[in-house]
């Protein structure tokens, strides 16, 4: 649970802000490959498509090379398979095939992502004014985040460089488990880096959806809080992902 409320400060890097959001239930880690694999197999099955099935470097690693058309199929896919209805229409309805710009997002109590503003406010895990998910410090290092090191960046003081050494095994994409690093003030996990995940909204003069959190290839620069990143909504990289959230606040 996310609860509802005001944050307001001002970020080192940003400068002012203010988010306000009502409460509301976010998947604590990255949606999985495995999670991805259920969902997708039962949309298959009732009439849903895809333009990409989904990737993951294993079963407890997040899903990536995900589009942000098909994570919004997969999580009106998400709803129905659990008995809620869909979010997401196109139409006037439930959203399951094909490319369109013209998806709704609607108030039904089924899985959405969040909005630009819901992830950056659940990302600050109810501390103002912070640089990254966690309260204590303002600076990233290995120990915190999966995300590449290239020293370039005054408060990434990680002692080891390049990709996080412990899943650089040779062969990329160096994603890690979901959950391996410390959860922030609200409970979430690897808010920083692993995947850049897709928010709803478009990104301000673009034609790309929003994707927040940096990920396992770039740098501490993109891992902060306040960082916006944007791609075509039909992209589908190795290093994009998603979690969902319930916008009712009820699990």
């Amino acid at each position: 649970l996310v609860p509802g409320g005001t944050n307001a400060g001002t970020d080192p890097d940003f400068g002012a802000y203010n988010l306000t959001v009502d409460s509301f239930c976010m998947d604590k880690y990255e949606i999985t490959n495995a999670q991805w694999d259920e969902v997708y197999v039962w949309a298959i099955a009732n009439g849903y498509s895809f333009d990409h099935a989904g990737l993951g470097k294993a079963t407890n690693h997040p899903v990536h090379t995900v589009s942000w058309y098909d994570v919004v199929k997969w999580c009106n896919a998400r709803s129905e398979k659990e008995g809620r209805p869909g979010v997401y229409t196109a139409n006037g309805a439930v959203y399951k095939g094909g490319k369109t710009n013209d998806v709704v997002q609607t108030t039904a109590d089924g899985y959405r992502l969040p909005t630009e503003i819901e992830w950056e406010y659940a990302a600050r895990g109810g501390g103002a004014s912070r640089r990254f998910p966690w309260g204590d410090s303002d600076t990233i290092q290995h120990a915190r985040a999966n995300y590449y090191n290239n020293s370039s960046d005054s408060y990434d003081t990680s002692p080891t460089w390049g990709p996080h050494p412990t899943y650089d095994d040779g062969t990329s994409p160096y994603t890690s488990p979901v959950g391996s690093f410390e959860a922030n003030g609200y409970g979430l996990h690897d808010m920083a880096g692993n995947v850049w995940e897709w928010c709803f909204d478009w990104s301000p003069g673009s034609e790309g959806r929003v994707l927040r959190g940096g990920s396992w290839n770039l740098y501490a620069y993109f891992c902060r809080v306040g960082c916006r990143f944007y791609d075509s909504p039909d992209g589908a990289y190795y290093y994009d992902g998603f979690r969902a959230v319930l916008p009712s606040g009820q699990p």
